[in-house]
């Protein structure tokens, strides 16, 4: 550090040290847990007595300057010292196995994970044989050391990220080129550029002619009339980018590749936008030409503006006042529009202004004698659209058959499936229920796959008023079918029959009961075996994973079907389960009537059509690629080989003219840990589905990152950290979700995983994301860096 950097980062603690201390120009420990904003009480109190050097229980600026010294400019011995006595709590020079987990439990508080105290116990356990070199019961400063050698990537950058309120900021960066005049951002937009250049183009064409031809007008009649025919096409084109089935049904066809079909909700709102422009500057340039004749002629500006007096418009002299009304109605349309108010939990505000566009379309006809021209084509396939919609959700009995309430406000939907509903994985549909609100649709992505045939799953993430009513009346033990107590009876008296643990099993499951995530088997034929830890089975058992349950009720186990395939290849139902006294709580049988229309098609079709895929979900956002996966695995176990006289497995080339896919990473990224328990027993299948040696490598890979969880790097985390990989290691699993794959902490370095994908050489990579607009364009703009094809899903 130069001296120049020196002086301004003394300046800067300075500074933060005078506003955290009192009068007395000292910070005691109840300021200092307040800075440095912990979770855990346990690591301020180590931070705070090892900064107060003369134990005078508080520190002063000289204090605290001196061990920031240590922590941001020290050597590596001298911040894996301090690391040290953080974890020598009783200052003897030594860790002893108790002082270990004490630390580590706190590392899980600060992390805000939750394990059972035998997993503690067995972490704990991990890290201090693995560290205790000599066998002497206690860890030294140096076997500390040199277990720590062991990850590398901790030593590079080890830190404490709670007191980065005392590092001085960044300067910025200069920069390069921007992202949008970069060559990268042309070729990955071609397609959304050049359309807009050429809408621009249009729309400039349309205004100019328009003027030219009422030039006789004066200045201000002649810029109303050009606004008022762009006003006439883009109030039409914005009704063509909402033809869900015509765009569905275009995707499937060459125009894809030419059009931004799958941009078609961003052109929308930029449509929308321009129309607002254009009827302001409409309105404006009418009133002022207005303000002229009001001047020269018998009528007042008023008379113009809100009597059909002056006669003018083709109707009874009815233009000034419908565009009056059509222009307090564009306006109301753009507000309730806006993100805050679709993603701020009030969409019924949204959706019941957007039904305005009826009145808006139907005044239009009357406020200008052309408008019908431009409208009849695309208005009579809105209302094909609409028809066939109406007839194809109204067709058959459509019931909510089964419903899970999952960590985190997420209802699961099980909806009987129509007999003639065909779809693609990631496809959404548009959902009713009565029940909940007897008008209103609201669209959601299908998160079962198209070969089961049975059952449509919806994932329903509680973020709006709709989504909270749908929660909390399936959260109602009143809301319930009567029959549902038979349901119950019969499936409790299916688990009371069985008195064995079947070695036989098909699936697995994450649950949390008591702060406490474990692995749990279940039968796939709908009642579950005996609640078993998978720690607890003989190895024998968990490694038979792959094969098909006994029938329900059977004492024995069963013969596998004829042909080999699973439940879901065959077509047959999702098993219906109820394991825990709690995760029953949560699970519901009923009989809800419910209509869906759709499918719609979205970005995430062409998944199939490329050689290397990158998924990346959010939270939520991983339904979408729920389906995908299990669509893919199942097309995956088609072409699944398994030699007869061995165990080896693998996977014949699966390139051909359905599905190009040579490579598939999966990444989820979830805040907390209760959220991978939406669908960790689907991704527990997939992990168990694929060979364990393929001559090109995994196909599909998963990755897992917890966001609420400290780095690897953090003072805070590394024993835990270390202590995961180490049982991970150990027991083939991970402790948090209970998959092969282990769980990363903290948020993904894009760089680094773009640059890892970008190695691989499998083909063209397109990546395909569904979740936070903020986090779409930081992955936009490293796809854009790689040159990666992005594709975002959008409702």
């Amino acid at each position: 550090m130069s001296v120049e950097e020196d002086a301004r980062w003394l300046d800067w603690v300075t500074k933060q040290f005078e506003s955290i201390a009192g009068d007395d120009k000292e910070i005691d420990l109840n300021e200092f847990k307040t800075a440095l904003k912990v979770k855990e009480s346990f690591f301020a109190e180590r931070f705070f007595a090892l900064f107060d050097s003369d134990g005078s229980s508080s520190i002063s600026l000289d204090e605290l300057l001196e061990a920031l010294e240590l922590l941001i400019h020290g050597s590596e011995t001298d911040k894996l010292k301090f690391l040290f006595q953080v974890y020598d709590v009783d200052g003897s020079g030594s860790i002893d196995p108790d002082e270990l987990r004490t630390v580590l439990k706190s590392c899980l508080r600060e992390s805000a994970i939750s394990l059972p105290e035998e997993k503690l116990d067995d972490l704990t356990l991990a890290l201090f044989e693995s560290a205790d070199k000599d066998n002497s019961g206690s860890i030294t400063f140096e076997e500390l050391k040199a277990e720590l050698e062991n990850f590398p990537e901790v030593m590079e950058n080890l830190t404490i990220s709670a007191a980065n309120w005392l590092k001085p900021p960044q300067e910025e960066q200069k920069q390069g080129a921007p992202r949008y005049l970069t060559r990268a951002y042309w070729l990955n937009n071609s397609r959304k550029l050049l359309f807009l250049v050429l809408y621009t183009f249009l729309s400039l064409l349309l205004f100019i002619t328009a003027m030219m031809q009422h030039r006789h007008g004066g200045g201000w009649f002649m810029v109303a009339k050009g606004c008022g025919q762009c006003l006439n096409f883009n109030c039409t084109f914005i009704l063509v980018l909402m033809l869900r089935r015509s765009l569905t049904w275009l995707r499937a066809t060459w125009v894809v590749r030419v059009l931004p079909l799958d941009q078609n909700i961003l052109l929308h709102q930029i449509v929308g936008y321009a129309i607002l422009c254009y009827t302001l500057v409409h309105t404006t340039a009418h009133v002022f030409n207005f303000v002229q004749l009001s001047r020269a002629g018998r009528y007042r500006l008023w008379e113009f503006l809100l009597t059909t007096r002056p006669g003018i418009g083709w109707v009874k002299g009815t233009a000034s006042l419908t565009g009056c009304f059509l222009q307090a109605m564009i306006c109301l349309m753009v507000l309730c529009s806006s993100t805050f108010v679709r993603r701020g939990g009030h969409f019924e505000v949204f959706y019941w202004s957007h039904l305005s566009y009826v009145w808006v379309w139907s005044l239009l006809m009357v406020h200008c004698a052309n408008f019908w021209k431009w409208f009849v084509v695309p208005g009579l396939l809105f209302l094909v659209e609409k028809i066939v919609g109406m007839a194809v959700s109204r067709m058959g009995g459509l019931y909510v058959v089964e419903v899970n309430l999952l960590p985190s406000k997420v209802t699961h939907l099980v909806i009987k499936r129509p007999q003639f509903f065909t779809f693609r994985p990631g496809d959404y549909v548009y959902v009713n229920i009565p029940t909940i609100a007897k008008y209103e649709w609201h669209p959601f992505t299908i998160s079962s796959a198209p070969e089961q045939s049975e059952s449509l799953w919806l994932h329903i993430r509680s973020m709006g008023q709709w989504t909270n009513r749908l929660y909390e009346y399936f959260r109602q033990p009143e809301s319930l079918n009567p029959k549902r107590l038979e349901a119950s009876l019969k499936t409790r008296r299916q688990m009371k029959a069985q008195e064995i643990l079947f070695s036989s099993t098909n699936g697995a499951v994450a649950s949390n009961e008591d702060d406490a995530i474990e692995l749990m088997m279940y039968r796939q034929n709908g009642s579950w075996s005996d609640v078993v830890p998978v720690s607890d089975l003989d190895p024998v058992q968990v490694t038979g994973l792959d094969s098909d349950p006994p029938t329900s009720g059977s004492q024995g186990p069963a013969e596998p079907p004829a042909d080999g395939l699973e439940p879901a290849e065959r077509g047959e139902a999702p098993p219906l389960r109820e394991g825990s006294a709690k995760f029953g709580e949560n699970h519901r049988f009923c009989n809800i009537k419910c209509y869906v229309d759709g499918p719609y098609g979205t970005p995430t079709r062409q998944i199939f059509t490329s050689e290397h895929a990158v998924l990346i979900g959010a939270g939520i956002g991983i339904t979408p690629f729920a389906s995908i996966l299990q669509s893919i695995m199942y097309r995956y176990r088609m072409r699944k080989q398994n030699c007869p006289n061995c165990n080896y497995s693998w996977c014949e080339n699966i390139k051909d003219s359905e599905m190009k896919l040579r490579k598939v990473d999966f990444i989820w990224i979830n805040r907390d840990q209760k959220s991978f328990e939406w669908f960790v027993s689907l991704l527990t299948k997939l992990e168990m589905d694929q060979a364990d040696e393929e001559p090109e490598g995994r196909f599909l890979e998963m990755h897992m990152y917890m966001t609420s969880a400290l780095s690897k790097n953090d003072m805070k985390a590394i024993g835990l950290q270390m202590a995961l990989d180490l049982l991970a290691e150990k027991e083939k699993k991970d402790s948090i979700t209970g998959l092969r794959t282990r769980t990363q902490p903290g948020r993904p370095e894009w760089a680094k995983v773009f640059q890892k994908v970008s190695q691989e050489n499998k083909g063209k990579v397109h990546v395909f994301y569904c979740g936070s607009t903020a986090l779409a364009k930081v992955i936009k703009a490293q796809c854009e860096a790689f040159s990666f094809n992005f594709y975002k899903e959008n409702f």
